[in-house]
């Protein structure tokens, strides 16, 4: 999961915008951020930047360190010249992200940048102000993220649906490569899925892996995932085998459903996690339906963006309802859903018609909330394998202190139990649905 905040970042305006083609203009620092030296080597970095910084004689640099995720270090870095407010402060802060140890074989950062100008260039993300070798720097706005509990509030949640939607709806798909190379998969351990696959082949079967869907997409990340899973075992090398397999049958289900968007995909941000979800300040423009009791909200941290079914992302978010814990009681109920989804079909065919005029004109936004309603219920239990076999990635490379491998276990066994329901293995062996599935049934 991506690292959240105590406080949000916001589009100020201002910077360098792209075209979502690269990030060729973006400044490079050839410099590394250093968990074991922090405060040294971040202000190192952000000096690099705010040269003017530098005269301690007025100048106060600070960094408040958050820890509301699980796969980044994420600093905000202030100077506290005398004589500002709090609010002056915040407005020149810089949010500094170093990426978790060895995610390389998990994120494309290229990609990740190529996201972040995208979306700065429609309004829904920072500044970034520069890349360095582990990591990156941009800009702060004063905003409060939410906690898990916050997600399952009608006032949080409607906003969510409308922010998810102008996603969907504003932001194109990028088309590229998958952006996984043979050096991050284990190919040249032990006998893995991949070892007799050429480097041609080996990028064919990850950019193919569901038929018609342009890459990058949610299941190129998937296989490149699998491809990445720890082998060194003869108990490893089962598991991946037998992700692998459910991957093949997972897309054979799932990847050709009707979505949203073109070939079925939209831009997704496929990591709204509570962290991810910033609540901002009174005074912030953004989304507006005119319902006062309904608050703006932005997201924060794209390094998992990637085109995939509106549904997927919409599932992966209601996951997140339950926090870390996976509080299985706390997932939306199909009310929930349906209101959730509402102010979506609402806010999306809203941002059609602005892009398009006369594009929702004869859209029948009632069926569309029960189609999309209905093919939520078909994702809800993809996002568990999604992070399950991240997790299994993690518990092997990450040096943060979180225990991945039951989260693994945990996250899986909601994908295997959806499966158990979906092809009445679960009733033929006469067994109680599990909590999570009696949750995702209840009406209200």
């Amino acid at each position: 999961m991506a690292v959240g905040g105590e406080n949000g970042v916001f589009p100020n305006g201002g910077g360098n915008q792209s075209n979502g083609a690269g990030d060729h203009h973006i400044r490079r620092i050839p410099l590394s951020y250093d968990g074991a030296n922090s405060e040294e080597s971040a202000l190192e970095l952000v000096l690099t930047i705010r040269p003017d910084w530098a005269d301690t004689a007025f100048n106060k640099v600070e960094f408040v360190r958050f820890t509301d995720g699980i796969t980044n270090t994420l600093l905000k870095a202030v100077n506290k010249r005398p004589g500002l407010s709090k609010e002056e402060v915040d407005s020149e802060a810089i949010l500094l992200r170093a990426y978790g140890n060895g995610t390389d074989v998990i994120i494309d950062r290229f990609r990740e940048t190529q996201n972040h100008e995208l979306l700065m260039r429609h309004g829904l993300a920072p500044e970034l102000l520069a890349r360095f070798e582990n990591g990156m720097m941009y800009r702060f706005i004063q905003g409060s993220p939410t906690q898990s509990e916050d997600l399952r509030k009608p006032v949080i949640y409607k906003a969510v649906a409308q922010r998810l939607a102008q996603w969907h709806a504003v932001v194109p798909c990028i088309k590229a490569p998958t952006g996984h190379s043979r050096k991050n998969s284990r190919a040249d351990g032990p006998m893995t899925l991949d070892s007799n696959l050429g480097d041609a082949e080996f990028q064919n079967v990850i950019d193919n892996v569901a038929p018609g869907k342009p890459p990058p997409n949610v299941w190129t990340v998937m296989q490149k995932w699998i491809f990445a899973l720890p082998t060194d075992t003869e108990a490893q090398r089962a598991r991946q085998a037998e992700l692998q397999k459910e991957l093949t049958w997972l897309v054979s289900q799932l990847s050709q459903r009707p979505g949203l968007g073109v070939n079925g995909l939209v831009f997704a941000h496929c990591d709204l996690l509570s962290g991810n979800v910033i609540v901002l300040p009174k005074t912030s423009q953004g989304v507006t339906n005119g319902d006062k009791a309904t608050e703006n909200v932005t997201f924060i941290d794209y390094e998992y963006a990637t085109p995939s079914p509106a549904a997927f992302d919409i599932a992966n978010h209601f996951a997140e309802w339950g926090g870390f814990d996976c509080d299985f009681s706390v997932l939306p109920t199909l009310a929930q859903r349906r209101q959730f989804i509402d102010e979506y079909i609402r806010a999306y065919f809203t941002y059609r018609e602005e892009k398009k005029p006369g594009a929702a004109a004869s859209v029948d936004q009632k069926a569309e909330v029960e189609q999309l309603l209905t093919e939520v219920d078909h994702f809800r239990g993809a996002p568990g394998f999604y992070w399950g076999i991240w997790a299994l990635i993690q518990a092997e490379i990450s040096t943060i202190d979180f225990d991945y491998a039951s989260y693994a276990e945990i996250r899986l066994g909601e994908y295997y139990a959806w499966k158990d329901e979906v092809t009445g293995t679960r009733q033929k062996d006469g067994k109680e649905a599990p909590l999570r599935e009696r949750r995702w049934a209840q009406e209200e």
